[in-house]
């Protein structure tokens, strides 16, 4: 198993940047496709980016495309999200997710992803 916990979250401004952390322990970091997801309060969970194990292969949700990165440090088992030009919209509870290499289904899914962290609030002001 893998134990997934965020950090980085706040209180941001329309048009300003910030940028998540999510800390990896238990099994072997490098093994997992990370995804970063987000759930707005009355509002499904919702798909952000996600970045392969090795990190040479990401993918965006339109509504973040060009404004925010994922990346990751295996070394350092940690998995970032950074977010520029923030918008009040972005409000909501950011998540990490890890999925192993026998999960299949749309890397845009809730499903396939088996660890999740507990998430760290964002706000947006405008």
């Amino acid at each position: 198993q893998v134990q997934l916990v965020e950090t980085g979250g706040g209180l941001g401004q329309a048009g300003g940047s910030l940028r998540l952390s999510c800390a990896a322990s238990g099994r072997t970091f490098s093994r997992y496709t990370m995804g970063w997801f987000r759930q707005a309060p009355g509002k499904e969970r919702e798909f952000v980016a996600t970045i392969s194990p090795m990190g040479d292969t990401t993918r965006y949700a339109d509504s973040v495309k060009g404004r925010f990165t994922i990346s990751r440090d295996n070394a350092k088992n940690t998995l970032y999200l950074q977010m520029n030009n923030l918008k009040p919209e972005d409000t909501a509870v950011y998540l990490c997710a890890a999925r192993d290499r026998y999960s299949t289904g749309p890397y845009d899914s809730t499903g396939p992803y088996g660890y999740w962290g507990q998430g760290t609030q964002v706000t947006v002001s405008s």
